[in-house]
């Protein structure tokens, strides 16, 4: 995997804070935390989208696709989101939180994964 920079690596914590915020402040203030949330879910797919892999092991690839799908996850939470603040499209109650569901298992799990099969490629 390519390496992040300092300051990518700083954006990429951001955005990870921005987004728990916004998925946390939703009950008082929605606006703000769609906002919140929205940003934080740029900066956090942007960031992890600039981190490559470019190896041939077929298993590091599936992992890194599957934490792509857990970045558009993440930005479909916040159109889904914007959709019950704003009160347009079909997404008027909480459809967002099964979304962001979706996209914690996935980053979650390729989070503890990902390292794992790097040291064991490095072996």
């Amino acid at each position: 995997m390519r390496e992040l920079s300092p300051l990518q690596n700083r954006l990429l914590m951001a955005g990870g804070v921005l987004v728990i915020a916004g998925a946390a402040a939703f009950m008082l203030w929605p606006v703000a935390a769609f906002v919140l949330f929205a940003v934080g879910a740029v900066l956090f797919s942007a960031m992890l989208l600039q981190q490559q892999y470019e190896g041939h092991n077929f298993i590091l690839r599936r992992l890194r696709r599957q934490q792509l799908l857990g970045c558009a996850a993440l930005l479909v939470t916040a159109c889904l989101m914007a959709m019950q603040v704003f009160r347009f499209g079909f997404a008027r109650r909480n459809e967002w939180v099964v979304c962001l569901a979706v996209a914690c298992v996935l980053l979650l799990y390729t989070a503890f994964r990902i390292p794992a099969e790097l040291s064991k490629e490095k072996r």
